[in-house]
């Protein structure tokens, strides 16, 4: 997935270095209904303790390279453009995040009938405050529904997906990750992401349709990357997705599969335990979301598992 050449990045959406530095979308009100959901952290990307992973507490195996300050975080944010997101995480996170935007923009109210309202995007690393509590890089990157949130941070793609999980070192296998969590905000402004907490475990759990959902919709976002425009008519932010992104997509879905995980960890495969879905489910439903590009075709909790 190649980001066309020259141009600036809005990075008014998006803060570094831990919580607190909210400055809201493009144009848009970051608030709405849903600001006081009660729910605990959910929506976590692994799901899986740190120990399954040969983790200790506090220990992400990061190898220092994203330490910088809250304040050399947010430069760096603001320095970011186009040119910059083929080839740096960080402002790959940004962009990504702008160019979902541009598509949840044109596509939901076409599909669902309601305004597009843009998460703020919050990169850290180590520890952060949330709306949910106390979060950190051990758990992966996650989105908080009572703060509006997606928190990743840059490091776990590379010490944690890659290196551990086995996932695609490839741009796309990162974008997708966002794409996820950007899912659960759409799940959270549809009413759907309670599904979660009220059926957590099991193949056919509300939370794995809730999981799978997320996967679906990221494949939405790539189904309709490379042709919405941007804001004025520009052109759209994504130039090409090709098979080898789509297939690193799918390597990266299939390594954050709960049996994968379970494998990886030494741990027995046990469906009755399962948070996220299996590889196979995970790929299956980007691939429902990409190839129908419908919000429709996401409908996960009327689907046989």
């Amino acid at each position: 997935m190649t980001f066309r050449q020259g141009g600036r990045l809005d990075t008014s959406g998006v803060s570094g270095g831990g919580r607190g530095g909210r400055r809201g979308g493009r144009g848009v009100a970051v608030g709405g209904g849903v600001g006081g959901l009660a729910v605990v952290l959910i929506a976590l990307f692994l799901g899986v303790d740190p120990g399954q992973l040969g983790l200790t507490p506090g220990d992400t195996g990061h190898q220092g390279q994203y330490s910088e300050s809250a304040q050399q975080f947010q430069s760096h944010i603001d320095q970011c453009d186009l040119q910059q997101a083929n080839t740096d995480t960080i402002c790959r996170i940004v962009a990504t995040a702008e160019s979902l935007e541009d598509v949840w923009t044109a596509q939901l109210p076409a599909q669902a009938g309601m305004d597009w309202v843009q998460p703020h995007t919050n990169i850290f690393t180590g520890l952060v405050d949330t709306g949910c509590g106390a979060g950190s890089s051990d758990t992966g990157p996650f989105y908080c529904p009572a703060d509006q949130e997606v928190y990743l941070d840059p490091a776990f793609f590379d010490d944690v997906l890659v290196r551990r999980l086995g996932g695609s070192p490839e741009g796309a296998a990162q974008m997708y990750v966002v794409a996820h969590e950007f899912g659960h905000h759409l799940q959270t402004m549809l009413g759907d992401i309670r599904r979660s907490q009220q059926d957590p475990r099991g193949p056919s759990s509300g939370a794995v349709r809730v999981e799978l959902q997320a996967d679906c919709y990221a494949g939405l976002w790539a189904h309709y990357a490379t042709t919405t425009p941007a804001p004025g008519g520009q052109a759209p932010l994504l130039e090409s997705l090709t098979e080898s992104d789509v297939d690193a997509i799918i390597r990266t879905a299939e390594a954050i599969g709960d049996d994968h995980i379970q494998t990886v960890g030494g741990a027995r495969v046990d469906p009755s335990s399962w948070t996220h879905g299996s590889s196979e489910m995970r790929r299956e439903w980007f691939l429902v979301g990409y190839q129908q590009g419908t919000v429709a075709a996401c409908d996960t909790f009327n689907a046989q598992l």
